[in-house]
């Protein structure tokens, strides 16, 4: 009972991933099945980021820049090189990780706005880097024979597997997500948050385990891009590296609350699904930034905690739950 009780935010925040999950599982429906797969990576992305941001407070205004080098990555590797999607997607995970531990050990030595900034920078000089090198297809990027889909059954039994890794995946990073923030690793990061000065004072070693939480939020956004252009079937710069999508992530973190493991998975789906009504709406889809940022700004004066933070306030007794 015990047990349960110490891993009940953990399986809350699992139970809540597979009721996303179940609608096309059960219903076989295509359409619903795009819909929760969109849904699943904005959860994947936004819990990556929350490991930095909601558990350092270091705000990256550039994360989609691993989403966006390991999928190039692994698409070339499947392309060019004729490797299996589980290869592409192991190695697209592993360059994200080895870029943000060299980006993290000089960019995190920055704070603030100052830190933000080069996070934009970052993502601007890879995705000039991509425009600019010919192995990648250059500014036209790279598109995949779709014979590649026989070796996986075809194009429509591939498009399903890719569902179901994304629910792993999901499960994965909400898995970690929960083991860093209850780890004494997890400790450090908080009090990184807090005050880093005096984290440092208490024998916190900021600097590298800033570098390592940059590294574990880095690595699953690079496998979700591998997997995401392989479904996808074609991959270019300007779909590989979109600002605007980093801003959303910060969005979703936010609304959802920083610094917990359901916060992100909540602000995410619920983001998804404004998202969606926005798009296809005659009135709102050329405006749909503009709202996010709009939103972003009420949650900041409003509802600094988000969504988990409220709750956790309005309901004390669910705080075990609500993590």
């Amino acid at each position: 009972m015990n047990t349960l009780k110490n891993y009940a935010g953990l399986l809350t925040s699992l139970v809540v991933v597979v009721l996303i999950a179940l609608a096309p599982i059960f219903s076989g429906n295509a359409a619903s099945r795009e819909v929760v797969f969109t849904i699943l990576r904005a959860i994947v992305l936004a819990s990556s980021l929350n490991i930095l941001l909601g558990y350092t407070g270091y705000v990256s205004f550039g994360h989609i820049v691993f989403f966006g080098f390991g999928g190039y990555v692994g698409f070339y590797l499947i392309t060019a090189q004729g490797q299996s999607l589980w290869v592409a997607m192991l190695a697209g995970g592993l360059v994200s990780g080895l870029l943000a531990y060299l980006l993290g050990k000089a960019i995190l030595r920055l704070r603030g706005a100052y830190f933000a900034l080069a996070t934009i920078g970052v993502n601007e000089a890879v995705r000039a880097f991509i425009n600019n090198f010919e192995p990648f297809g250059g500014p036209t990027g790279m598109t995949m024979n779709f014979s590649v889909y026989q070796q996986y059954g075809g194009a429509m039994q591939a498009l399903e597997m890719t569902f179901y890794i994304m629910l792993v995946l999901t499960i994965l990073v909400v898995i970690l997500s929960y083991v860093v923030r209850t780890s004494k690793f997890g400790l450090g990061l908080l009090a990184i948050r807090e005050d880093e000065d005096a984290a440092e004072v208490m024998g916190v070693v900021a600097p590298d385990a800033k570098t390592w939480a940059f590294v574990l939020s880095a690595i699953f956004p690079g496998m979700v891009g591998a997997l995401f252009f392989f479904k996808n079937g074609s991959v270019e710069p300007l779909d590989a590296f979109p600002l605007h999508t980093s801003i959303e992530m910060i969005v979703m973190v936010m609304l959802g609350g920083q610094g917990t493991v359901l916060g992100p998975i909540l602000g995410a789906a619920g983001y998804q699904r404004m998202r969606g009504l926005l798009v296809t709406s005659t009135i709102f889809k050329n405006i749909q930034l503009a709202v996010s940022g709009g939103l972003l700004l009420l949650i900041v004066l409003f509802v600094p905690a988000g969504i988990i933070g409220w709750a956790r306030q309005r309901w004390p007794k669910w705080r075990g739950v609500l993590q």
